[in-house]
């Protein structure tokens, strides 16, 4: 049993977390999900969605999941000093570290990105760019494993990533059946990314 720590803050982006929460929480003996925030508290998507949340100094687990989803609300939290460290500070306990969107661009900023392969919303592609030089950014990718970490592409495409995590993990096959079971036709091919070519970087 893994713990899932989803680090939210005020306008995250709800499918960001929800698509990939839609899979991960319907494994109930392998995973444990838990909601969190710097401040804990009531914390609100972009879309008005409340998620009571835990305080992120809270945490006293090991080897969980780490997950770190995307939204407006980085454009502000990039700077924001106490959440960047807190970020760095649990990613040295985590077994795994996902990634939706431009969560990713929240997440480079504590240098644990630097050298690595990475992709990001590809809307967003070239301000996330900008924020880490050093981290190898995927152009062309719908997600992207290095190592233990997992970073996507825009919203729906953490969907795609979290499929392919329990694929790594637990299967293909169980990873494909979910996908049938959600309904969802599953992109499985981590390069496919016809969107790279919408927002040119």
């Amino acid at each position: 049993m893994k713990d899932v720590i989803i680090v939210l803050f005020n306008d995250f982006e709800t499918l960001d977390v929800f698509g990939p929460v839609e899979i991960l929480g319907s494994f109930k003996e392998h995973f444990k999900l838990e909601y969190y925030s710097l401040e804990g508290g009531n914390i609100l998507s972009s879309q008005n969605v409340s998620i009571a949340t835990k305080k992120l100094s809270e945490i006293n687990s090991k080897d969980y999941i780490l997950f770190v989803p995307g939204g407006m609300g980085t454009r502000e939290l990039v700077n924001d000093v106490k959440l960047i460290n807190k970020l760095t500070e649990l990613a040295k306990n985590a077994k795994y570290i996902i990634t939706v969107c431009t969560g990713s661009s929240l997440f480079c900023k504590t240098g644990l990105l630097d050298g690595k392969r990475a992709t990001s919303n590809k809307k967003a592609f070239a301000w996330t760019k900008s924020l880490a030089p050093n981290v190898s950014w995927v152009q062309k990718a719908r997600w992207v494993k290095d190592g233990n970490i997992y970073t996507s592409s825009g919203v729906s495409a953490g969907i795609d990533m979290t499929l392919g995590f329990i694929s790594d993990l637990l299967g293909y096959e169980i990873a494909k059946q979910k996908s049938i079971d959600i309904e969802y036709e599953w992109k499985e091919d981590s390069s496919y990314d016809p969107f790279s070519e919408v927002y040119k970087a």
